[in-house]
């Protein structure tokens, strides 16, 4: 998940410059909102701005937080987590398998296999010298490609509702919460998480007026590697209580890291509990 847990190995910071990249970067989103609105793609321009206000929000949020916020972070990646399986499982998988059972099949091994690689590679990239902040640089990518693949699934299942979008970017607040709050504590500008926090939309409108072929299989294929791909990032957000985690790194105070880390896996299962429960409850609501 290189939008949140690989964001501290990067010493330098955004500058004054920051200010100026989130101003372009919510100027570039009110344009495609504007091109959504004009289209029809109303669902679109819904998606692009909670997520917007979720990542900004949350990073305002994770500026401003104390150095030790475990519980925040348990809570935060749980419920994301919880919300972002039950919608792939629930909205996305049957979709898949509904447009080509084998093919469908295939897309999500595909999805979750070149989620994992991405990941894995990334580690090796965040050793390379960038010419900008690598923690800047992975988020906004991350973003960019979530939101194509959040825009080409609306633009060829327009009928698809609002809730599943809604839970899918729902791990935007979390991500932008935890990314600031490394990024701040290195001297960076908060306002530099309005990039990645407007790519989502930004991309989602442009990918949506890509025209899958009709072929089952390939649509199959298509959704299916959506599937995989959200599923990976929300397991890869379930909260990790273990010696040498993020949670232990975290922990608010000294003692029993094992008493700590015990207690706050009961926290991880009721998180991850709720966020799915909260979809589930969504769903009865709006079906």
């Amino acid at each position: 998940m290189s939008d949140t847990r690989d964001l501290a190995g990067d010493d330098r910071v955004v500058g004054g410059g920051a200010a100026l990249v989130g101003a372009a970067s919510t100027a570039a989103l009110v344009a495609a909102s504007g091109l959504a609105l004009a289209t029809g793609r109303v669902k679109l321009f819904g998606i692009g701005w909670i997520a917007f206000a979720a990542m900004s929000v949350a990073g305002w949020f994770g500026s401003r937080a104390p150095r030790h916020h475990t519980g925040t972070l348990v809570w935060g990646y749980g419920l994301a987590a919880g919300a972002m399986i039950t919608s792939a499982a629930v909205f996305l998988l049957p979709q898949a398998m509904g447009q080509h059972a084998v093919f469908g099949g295939f897309g999500v091994a595909l999805g979750l296999l070149v989620g994992y690689g991405a990941h894995t590679l990334g580690h090796r990239l965040a050793h390379m010298d960038l010419p900008v902040d690598r923690s800047l640089a992975e988020l906004t990518a991350h973003a960019v490609s979530a939101g194509a693949i959040i825009g080409i699934i609306y633009g060829n299942m327009p009928e698809l509702g609002l809730l599943l979008g809604v839970s899918i970017v729902s791990h935007k607040g979390p991500a932008g919460y935890a990314a600031v709050h490394r990024f701040a504590g290195r001297g960076g500008d908060w306002s530099a998480i309005l990039l990645p926090a407007a790519g989502v939309g930004v991309a989602a409108v442009a990918s949506s007026f890509l025209a899958l072929p009709a072929s089952g299989a390939v649509r199959g294929v298509v959704f299916g590697f959506a599937t995989g791909v959200f599923l990976h990032v929300a397991m890869d957000f379930l909260p990790e209580c273990e010696i040498g985690s993020e949670v232990h790194e975290s922990l608010e105070h000294e003692g029993d890291a094992h008493e700590l880390l015990d207690r706050l896996r009961v926290h991880a299962v009721a998180s991850t509990a709720v966020g799915g429960l909260a979809v589930f409850l969504a769903w009865t609501v709006v079906a």
